[in-house]
């Protein structure tokens, strides 16, 4: 198995959404960023500080966007109704995709 970082994000994100383990993910991310044991030693300038500014980016671009949604979905912001853009009117029907061709 490679080793990368979008892979390490996808595995973070994807732990942090299971609500199963979510508070033990963010409990265990902010122990990491206290705890003086690290991948790379916070002594070490500059180097030192990069694993825990990335940790901390996005544990906290990944909580806040699991608060918009559960606010969202609890404000009931996930509506269908689609706005009728020739009398202003609002139609509440389903999205249909369609493949646009071109005739000649």
């Amino acid at each position: 198995m490679k080793f990368s970082i979008q892979s390490l994000y996808t595995w973070y994100r994807g732990v942090l959404r299971n609500p199963k383990y979510r508070w033990w993910v963010i409990l265990g991310t902010l122990v990491y960023l206290v705890s003086p044991f690290d991948v790379l030693p916070d002594f070490i300038p500059v180097v030192g500080q990069i694993d825990d500014v990335f940790l901390l980016t996005l544990l906290v671009s990944e909580v806040s966007g699991l608060v918009i949604e559960g606010w969202k979905a609890r404000k009931g912001d996930l509506s269908t109704e689609v706005p009728n853009t020739t009398d202003g009117s609002t139609s509440s029907g389903s999205t249909v995709d369609v493949d646009a061709v071109s005739v000649k």
